[in-house]
């Protein structure tokens, strides 16, 4: 089965929480610099924003296929996209291409670590306390994403509604 995390930004509250989840699991500690996930904050006109930044898992990864070792492969069978330590030379191609930036150097052992969806049980998903985060399949995906989408864009129109009428 091919999963996907799904982000809701607007319940994102920045509290990091799923940085903290992953690199206990991955990790066995609680470090967000060690996190295969994270939250980037920046404030814009007096308001703070958190956006998380998840590997997408992408269908066809330009992160395997720049990999000269082909230490990133993708599950045949759930199709999360991994890096196997021992293959990786640490040549950074990876982290070049990620659309996303999902793909980090590990500074201690100089090769590339990414989110795996911990295997399918994402960790970040179960910790996040305000459901921001959540499993969907990536049909289920697309149809969240147009909707969300579309609600936005109504709530955007209702807003400009009293300007256009005086």
């Amino acid at each position: 089965m091919i999963l996907q995390i799904m982000i809701d930004l607007p319940k994102c509250t920045g509290c990091g929480i799923c940085e903290l989840a992953c690199s206990l699991y991955h990790e066995k500690e609680c470090n967000p610099e060690k996190s295969r996930c994270r939250v980037v904050r920046y404030e814009h006109e007096g308001i703070l924003y958190s956006i998380p930044i998840l590997c997408q898992q992408c269908e066809d990864p330009p992160c395997q296929m720049v990999c000269p070792t082909r230490a990133i492969q993708q599950n045949q069978t759930a199709h999360w996209v991994t890096v196997d330590g021992r293959r990786c030379i640490g040549c950074k191609q990876c982290f070049t291409v990620c659309p996303f930036g999902c793909i980090t150097i590990d500074p201690k052992i100089g090769k590339a670590v990414k989110c795996n969806l911990c295997e399918g049980d994402p960790k970040c998903v179960e910790f996040c306390p305000s459901g921001a985060l959540s499993i969907v399949l990536p049909d289920k995906a697309n149809i969240t994403k147009r909707r969300s989408f579309f609600d936005q864009y109504i709530e955007s129109l209702k807003k400009l509604a009293p300007s256009v009428t005086e």
